[in-house]
């Protein structure tokens, strides 16, 4: 077997998304404005940057503002203003628009850009780039390196040429060694190894258990003459019942394409419930088929998102590095918006570890930087986050009670009142056994409007090795069967958006099958199964989808 190289570096940063290419930007920047010599390696796992980045999105360009001033003239794409927006309450047949007015400010977006993230994040890193940063991708960081006091060092590429067996195959190579003075980890929502660190390091001692949404994504053109290049919509109510926390979004993004999706939060009760099957009958509204009416679907994705704010915010720093971004939960639920946060707290990080470099010895041991806490607390993103963190608890109480709390604490207490709310609990124990819920019946995808799983995902251009490990893995191989089918339906069927999950009759009795190859990463089952038996770890590196556009 082949020895594992090891490379090393002042700062690795893990995940090419805005939050650590922000780190890495502002790192270099820091070294150049310094005259000191900084090295900074980014790894992702996708196949390419922006490969795995997905969200709506609308986004506010503040950040951008202070990281790279001039983005207009360095070609930044950002190129639809928004020009108009509504928020709606659905019903079946209809719906009513709240008047502008009677939105809090914190949900306006006067001033912001209705954009391809991905496109932007493949911006930024082309300025990453031309500032000395190296970014590796296909790269997944599958293990943490540690010292023996138990400070992390920096992360273990995954290896490649792994066969499902577990054995190496002929072109084996062994993941790489990467070693960092201090290591960032901003591996988006649920982040697998940000996940270890959070359990070995105790960094959620003392915050609310995280909770989750799952957004689902299509990416379609439509016909010019309904097209309004930069309206935002958001809407709640159908077709979810008003126990069940989640909403809709359109954005009319340039070349006549409009970005639409459908969010819903993970602490729904009902196990018959799925949230693709939500997404497909939200497109069947009137107003919704209308507009859609003689376009055609060129993209499709779904990704989970951080939606606990504040008082899930976990502590950051560990020996030897930090946890930043979305991996963290930085993301602004009133405002539908994490990407500014993510950037921001990732620059934050950078200045933190910047100060810590240029005052340490090389020799010194791995530090814990808790300044970091405090600087990202004090800056606007705690600011943001304080703000807003009574918004999402409120929705414990259903749809109405959730409005009628944040009315009440946005538009007359501006977000300072002098309480703070307390998420349910965790997602994964809201599910009611499913002999206790009322099943749902999702109408048949007619193949124009509304489509299945299976055709979904060729829309991700998700792509897998085929003979390598499974990396969905379960911890207890009965658990599927004798527990989640047995007491919630298996819900794993449902609540997947990419069809992972299957149960099938075989000659024993019935048994999960796992259609890993379909994996799109959104992380859902991690989150939701009800008896947490499901760890997501990553695949062989450049594997799942390829989000072209998204």
């Amino acid at each position: 077997m082949s020895e594992r190289e090891e490379m090393e570096f002042d700062v690795v940063i893990v995940g090419a998304g805005p939050s650590g290419l922000a780190a890495a930007i502002r790192l270099r920047q820091r070294a150049e404005a310094d005259g000191r010599d900084l090295s900074v390696c980014v790894l992702e796992k996708g196949g390419e940057v922006g490969a795995h980045i997905l969200s709506g999105a609308v986004f506010e360009p503040r950040v951008l503002r202070e990281l790279l001033p001039d983005w207009a003239e360095r070609g930044a794409p950002l190129n639809a203003p928004v020009t108009s927006e509504a928020f709606s309450f659905l019903t079946k047949t209809g719906g009513v628009d709240l008047p502008h007015f009677l939105l809090p400010p914190v949900s306006r977006n006067h001033g912001n850009y209705a954009i391809s993230l991905g496109a932007l994040c493949r911006w930024l890193g082309e300025q990453a780039e031309a500032l000395g940063v190296e970014i590796y991708p296909g790269f997944a960081a599958a293990d943490l390196a540690l010292d023996e006091d138990g400070a992390v060092i920096g992360v273990v590429s995954g290896d490649m040429g792994v066969g499902k067996d577990g054995e190496p195959k002929a072109d084996h190579q062994p993941g790489l060694l990467l070693r960092a003075k201090q290591t960032l980890f901003a591996e988006g929502c649920r982040g697998h190894l940000a996940a270890r660190l959070t359990e070995r390091f105790g960094l959620r001692d003392g915050a609310q258990p995280q909770t989750y949404g799952v957004g689902l994504k299509e990416l379609w053109e439509i016909d010019p003459a309904k097209h309004r290049q930069g309206r935002v919509e958001h809407s709640v109510g159908w077709p979810l019942t008003s126990d069940v926390y989640g909403g809709s979004f359109l954005y009319h993004l340039p070349d006549n394409q409009v970005s639409l999706g459908f969010i819903v939060g993970l602490d729904y009760a009902n196990p018959h419930l799925s949230p693709f099957g939500e997404f497909q009958r939200w497109k069947t509204h009137p107003r919704i088929a209308a507009l859609l009416e003689g376009g055609r679907r060129i993209g499709y994705g779904a990704r989970a998102l951080n939606e606990g704010g504040l008082q899930s915010l976990p502590r950051g720093a560990f020996p030897g590095g930090l946890v930043i971004g979305c991996a963290a939960g930085t993301l602004n639920m009133p405002k539908i918006k994490g990407s500014h946060t993510a950037m921001k707290s990732g620059m934050v990080a950078a200045d933190v570890v910047f100060d810590h470099l240029a005052a340490a010895a090389d020799d010194a041991p791995p530090a814990q930087l808790d300044g970091y806490d405090v600087a990202l607390r004090a800056s606007w993103v705690g600011r943001e986050l304080k703000a807003a963190r009574n918004v999402r608890p409120g929705f414990k109480w259903g749809l109405w009670g959730g409005l009628l709390n944040a009315g009440i604490d946005q538009l007359l207490l501006r977000g300072r009142a002098p309480w703070t709310l307390k998420h349910h609990g965790p997602d994964h124990k809201m599910l009611v056994p499913a002999a206790d819920a009322a099943p749902i019946d999702y109408p048949k995808p007619d193949g124009v409007l509304t489509f299945d799983r299976q055709t979904a995902i060729a829309f991700a251009n998700v792509a897998h090795e085929a003979d390598q490990p499974v990396h969905l893995r379960l911890r207890d191989a009965e658990t599927p069967i004798r527990i989640n089918l047995a007491t919630y339906d298996e819900p794993a069927q449902r609540y997947c958006p990419a069809g992972v999950y299957e149960i099938v009759e075989e000659a024993g009795g019935p048994q999960l099958q796992i259609n890993a190859q379909n994996c799109i990463h959104c992380k859902t089952c991690d989150i939701k199964d009800p008896t947490q038996n499901i760890e997501w770890v990553v695949p062989e590196g450049g594997g799942g989808p390829n989000y072209a556009g998204m």
